[in-house]
């Protein structure tokens, strides 16, 4: 066969482009804010969204996507600023089981704000790979996290928020303060040997600066 066939090779480009758009096919339905997120998730992955349409969600909405949740599974991943924490919060209380994907701040920022619609394709792929599910059993085996973080520097101090930011990035929870932190180590259930290794970690990297 010869291999610098122009033919020949766009068929094999093409074989490899539908085995990979097979490969990133998300079954559960993904919410996202609005039309522009919606638009860049179908370039990075093939899905189904549903759009909140802002921070207002109506009876309407939630019901669309209980019912999404209930039928096909639900991925939350809305915005990395406080109107898209505040949605993720509303759908968390009203539909149990979701599925939680984030993108940290800097790699959701454009020349017109922060959103899903800015980030890269690669970014996108890679933040669906690594959802997580609420743990709705999180109050057997509790671990006092409250503590770790003050032994970490994560609650107060000048670090406390740089810190914040690299754990929940690493961690792939998104951003939060100390009280969210909290609440998201349980309910995501982390577990504590990975949260210390990624805080040795950074607080490594910063003995080195």
């Amino acid at each position: 066969m010869n291999e610098d066939n122009p033919v020949i090779l766009r068929i094999i480009l093409l074989f490899f482009i539908e085995v990979v758009i097979f490969l990133i096919k998300i079954n559960e339905i993904i919410v996202v804010e609005g039309k522009d997120d919606t638009v860049k998730i179908k370039q990075a992955v093939e899905a189904d969204t549903i759009e909140t349409n802002g921070s207002a969600i109506n009876k309407e909405t939630l019901n669309m996507i209980r019912l999404a949740q209930k039928k096909r599974g639900v991925i939350i991943f809305t915005d990395p600023d406080y109107p898209g924490e505040r949605i993720r919060r509303i759908i968390d209380e009203h539909v149990q089981g979701c599925k939680h994907a984030f993108l940290p701040k800097h790699l959701a920022s454009g020349k017109h704000g922060v959103g899903i619609e800015h980030a890269d394709v690669k970014h996108i792929q890679e933040a669906l790979k690594k959802v997580y599910t609420v743990n709705l059993n999180n109050k057997k085996d509790q671990i006092n996290w409250h503590d770790l973080l003050l032994k970490y520097g994560l609650l107060g101090g000048k670090n406390a928020k740089e810190r914040r930011t690299k754990l929940g990035e690493r961690l792939h929870i998104g951003y939060a303060n100390g009280k969210q932190l909290v609440k998201r180590l349980t309910m995501f259930n982390i577990e504590m040997s990975v949260f210390e290794k990624v805080m040795e970690e950074i607080l490594e990297e910063e003995s080195d600066e």
